[in-house]
This record gives structure tokens, sequence and C-alpha cells, in this order.
């Protein structure tokens, strides 16, 4: 066995393992790789000296980071593991609802062991897969997760690796599939060697977060997908989710995309379970998740952000800033029809026309929607939900049109009981000059959003990071069981409705009235009905209607008739022999 590492920039290159004694010398091949013929022991602490330099850089490659992103890294071998998951055969995405959490303001330890005690909420909720925020090794203890900097090492105050299996091993027996969101766009602010070993980044274009990755460079390519299949095979993740892919600047012949889906449907065949890629896209265009044969890249899902939009101006009026173009009911009609609302429409927020439709032909289940998730309240100015906003009427209406929506819907973790929790941005960076400079853009973004910057929290004070914890104690309390018990009884509706899980965009319909803020959706047979006024309506149905769900006592269904109180919904399904 050797230890290798592509370092083509360096002139020479040293492995540095202390147990050792003193550098060893490694030998250039071929393609700009070099090795040595040592084989490092699990737990053996290493790193690798460029050029005769002091100190050693960890590896590119790193399982493990115990001390940090500046220190050795420390071999991790993942098959060491003695997986307990031998009877999961994996879970299609179709039919499932997502639940998305960040593990370190999960539960009050912020590790990936206490996350799996809490995983019975879950299963009893009635979800189907856990979505983890970023957990690659970043610098400091605690952020998001997508300021990382070595993709292939999990956060050590999470657990680390040998952590992210036990977790994963307790999602696999609980039925639960894992959805890893990975982050191949960007690298983290501190701790990032790797352009010393080589052109991982095109440092003459950047995109929002810093320079863009050279994806022109055959071996970053391989970097990417090598890490992606990591998630897959080593830790037997279900499924990715890949961060802002609209900033993935490819110029080769087959997109990044293309080539990540074909390789992890060519591990999907050899592991016999279905693996699940989801794009975070900005660009509505459905080329994404288009099949290849179409000419598309062939992704499972992509999220649209157009829904949430729509969704949230729908429940609380607010028109500034990207909001602004969803302001009339009727792009709540769009969006909850044709999947996107700006399909080549004019986006006045980005100045120009915006998107492209959808092939009607797409199961609608490809799209995953949200009213709430870690950007859309994370990157408000206070971090607050809809739950420090809205009222118990507009609460229950989010849930009605996130869980029967015709896509797939995902929750954010708290989102079930209307936490009363903030969820604010946070940082721990080490150098006191970046954790201002991380201040001031955050600042400068919500004036473009037109917030009010007084509002904004230090992300390095410790107490934002406190304020983001979910207090679990408060789930059961009564300003918040009833809640919990309506997205129960949603998810268990949306499993033995078949409407409610037919993937055809052809059977939807919809409609609104903006002077009397009323919303109906049809799926085949069934229907939802929306009261977002403080005035009551009536509005006609089939005779055979059924009323299955209503979120205020007060709905009354009758003669071909149904009532609906202020701020309420209903769910009408057709009678059965």
């Amino acid at each position: 066995m050797t230890t290798s590492v592509w370092a083509p920039r360096a002139q020479r290159v040293d492995l540095r393992a202390p147990a050792r004694g003193a550098d060893i010398p490694m030998q250039r091949g071929d393609g700009g790789w070099w090795h040595a013929a040592v084989t490092l022991a699990g737990g053996e602490e290493y790193g690798f000296v460029l050029d005769g330099a002091d100190s050693a850089r960890p590896d590119p490659r790193s399982r493990r980071q115990p001390r940090g992103v500046h220190d050795l890294s420390v071999g991790f071998d993942p098959a060491d593991h003695e997986w307990q998951d031998t009877a999961w055969t994996g879970r299609q995405l179709a039919g499932g609802v997502v639940y998305e959490l960040h593990v370190g303001t999960f539960t009050p330890e912020g590790t990936l062991d206490a996350a799996a005690e809490r995983l019975d909420h879950l299963v009893d909720l009635g979800i189907d897969f856990v979505e983890l925020l970023p957990v690659n090794a970043f610098n400091g203890v605690h952020n998001w997760g997508y300021d990382g900097v070595l993709w292939f090492a999990v956060h050590e105050p999470y657990g680390g690796p040998a952590a992210y299996q036990r977790f994963v091993d307790a999602c696999h027996r609980a039925g639960l599939g894992v959805i890893q969101d990975v982050v191949y766009n960007h690298l983290g602010p501190s701790g990032n060697y790797l352009p010393e070993f080589g052109p991982y980044l095109r440092d003459a274009e950047s995109n929002t977060w810093g320079s863009s990755i050279d994806l022109d460079e055959p071996e970053v390519r391989r970097y990417i997908v090598d890490n992606a299949l990591m998630w897959l095979r080593d830790f037997h993740v279900d499924g990715l989710r890949l961060d802002a892919v609209h900033a993935l600047r490819d110029r080769s012949g087959t997109h990044i995309l293309q080539e990540l889906a074909e390789s992890v449907d060519a591990l999907s065949a050899q592991v016999r379970r279905p693996l699940t890629l989801i794009a975070e896209s900005d660009l509505n265009d459905a080329t994404l998740i288009t099949a290849r044969e179409g000419g598309g890249y062939g992704l499972t899902a992509q999220w649209s952000d157009d829904y949430h939009h729509a969704l949230h101006v729908a429940l609380t009026g607010e028109t500034t800033g990207y909001y602004a173009d969803f302001a009339l009911l009727s792009a709540l009609v769009k969006a909850s029809t044709r999947g996107f609302f700006h399909d080549g429409t004019f986006s006045s927020f980005r100045g120009r026309e915006h998107g492209r439709p959808i092939d009607p032909r797409l199961p609608t289940w490809r799209l995953v929607v949200f009213a709430q998730d870690h950007d859309q309240i994370g990157n408000r100015a206070a971090g607050d939900r809809l739950s420090q906003s809205l009222d118990p009427g507009g609460l229950a209406i989010a849930a009605v049109l996130t869980v029967l929506s015709p896509f797939t819907p995902m929750l954010f973790m708290g989102e079930e009981w209307g936490a009363s929790t903030p969820w604010q941005f946070f940082t721990s960076h080490p150098e006191p000059e970046l954790g201002e400079a991380t201040a001031r853009g955050r600042k400068a973004e919500f004036a473009q959003m037109g917030w009010d910057e007084s509002v904004v929290p230090d992300p390095q004070d410790p107490a934002t990071f406190e304020r983001s914890r979910l207090r679990w104690e408060e789930k059961d309390a009564a300003a918040h069981a009833g809640l919990l018990a309506l997205y129960r009884e949603l998810i268990a509706l949306r499993r033995t409705q078949a409407d409610f899980t037919d993937p055809d965009f052809r059977v939807l319909s919809a409609e609104a009235d903006e002077e009397h803020r009323w919303f109906r959706l049809r799926r085949g047979s069934s229907e939802v009905i929306v009261n977002f006024s403080t005035a009551e309506v009536a509005l006609p149905v089939a005779p055979s209607a059924v009323l299955a769900l209503a979120t205020d006592d007060g709905v009354v269904i009758a003669k071909g008739s149904v009532s609906l109180p202020p701020r309420s919904a209903a769910v009408l399904v057709p009678a059965t022999d």
C-alpha cells in the first residue's frame, strides 16, 4: 500500500507522520501525484510538507481532523465500522417527505449521537428522509457548514466520521433515509490549503462566496465525484443535496452534474439501492432533472424557491426584494401547477427574463418545496421563523400547502411544532478580521432586500448560535402540540389519499380570488381550499365531496358548499362507497 497526494504545484513533498520519526520523502508520479511506500494505520497522525515548509498541511482527502482544519490529519478506515443496516434496501424520493436539520442546533448537545436519539420523533411524524446540512470540516466550532475546507472529513465537534456512521445506521434502523448536503461550488475562507497543492480554484473567476472551483481540471472533477461516492458508499448515505449548482461553471463537454449523475447511477446499480441527487438551483431550468437521453443532466430532483416565495407572500404579505414579483395569489396558482413562477417571465429582482417552462411530462415529485428552510429563515435579518410573525391559522395554512403540495415536501427542523426559536446566521471564525468581514457582508445583503440592519445579530456572538438551538421541551406544550398533531395528520393523509402523491402535472388545476383572498388547488378528485383572509368565505364544491381535514373547527361542508372561517384551510376528498 502507498500513501498518495495530488500536488502538481509542489516541487517537493514529504510525508510527516510523527509516530515514524523523520519526514519521509515522497516520489513524484504521473499527473502531479506524489507517492510514498507507507501504509498509515487507523488513528495515525500525518500531513504533507510542501517544498520544505516548516509546517505540514492536512491531507486534501483527510477523513478526520480531530484538532481542526489547520492541524494534522488522522487516518480513518470506514471499513472498520460493523454496519447494522444490511436489511436496508433504500428509499425512493417519490412520495417521500424530507426533514432538514442542522446537527449543531438540532439538540442541546449538538452532536450526531444526540441527533440519533431524536429519530423516534421524526418516525412518529411520518418523515421519510433526514437531510443534514453540511458536516464537512470547517474552521471554528460552529457555523452553518457551508464554509467547509476539507470535504472528506466529518466535523469533529459533531462526533467525527465514526459518529456519522452510527447516525446513518440509526436512521436506517428507524426506516429513515439520509440525504447529505454537500458544497462543491466554493471553499471556506479559513483553512483552505488546497490551492497550495494544485489548481483547485480559478483565482481570476469568482462567485458569490469566493473563487470558483476549476472544473476544467480533470483531477478537481475527480475530487468532487470521489467525494460524492464516498458519502454514498462508505457512509451508506441515500442521497446528496448539491448546494447552489448554478455556481458550478463548467466549460467541458460533459457537465460535472451529468458526470455526477452517471457515477451515482453506476454505484446505485452496484449497491442495489436507490441513490438520490437533489440540486439547489437558482436557474429555474428543468434541464437538471431531465433524463440524459432527453438532453438533460439526469439528476433526481431540484428545489423550487418560487413555490416558497409565492407561499411566503400569500401568508405574510411581504413583498420586498425578490418577493416583489409574487405579490398576487396568481403567483401561487402558477407555482402550484407549473412548478416555477418565473419560467421565461421578467424577474424584477434580477432585472431580466428568467427561467424556462417545465415539461408537464416530468413527475411533480422531482421538485422539492418548502414553506421554510435554512436559507429562507437564516438569511432574514433577524433569522425569524414564520412562527414569530404568523397567527396559528397562518401556520396551519403553511402546513397544509407544504405537505399537500404536488411536489416533494421538505420541513425545516422545529417547523412542525412552530418552534419559537429563531434560526440565525452564526459563525465562529477564530480570526477576528474574518468575523468582522462576515458581519459587514451580511448587512450589505440585507440592504439589498430592504431589511432593517439594526436587527441583524452579530454572527460571531456565541449568543447568536445559542438562540438558534431548538427547545425540545416546548413541542408538547399547548401552544405547539396542536400544530404538531396537524403536521402528523397531514403526512398520514398524504400517504393514504392517492391524489396527494399523484405525480402528474396534467391533473393539477388551481384558481384564486385576489379580492376575497381564497385559493383552491385541485389534485385529481381531491382539493385543498384555503382562506387567507380575515373574513369567512363560502365556495361551491362537488356534492359528493367529503371533508377529510380542516384546520379550524368552524369549517362546514353542506349542500354542495364549503364555508371556511378566517385564516383556515380545508381538504376535500371524493366519497368512498
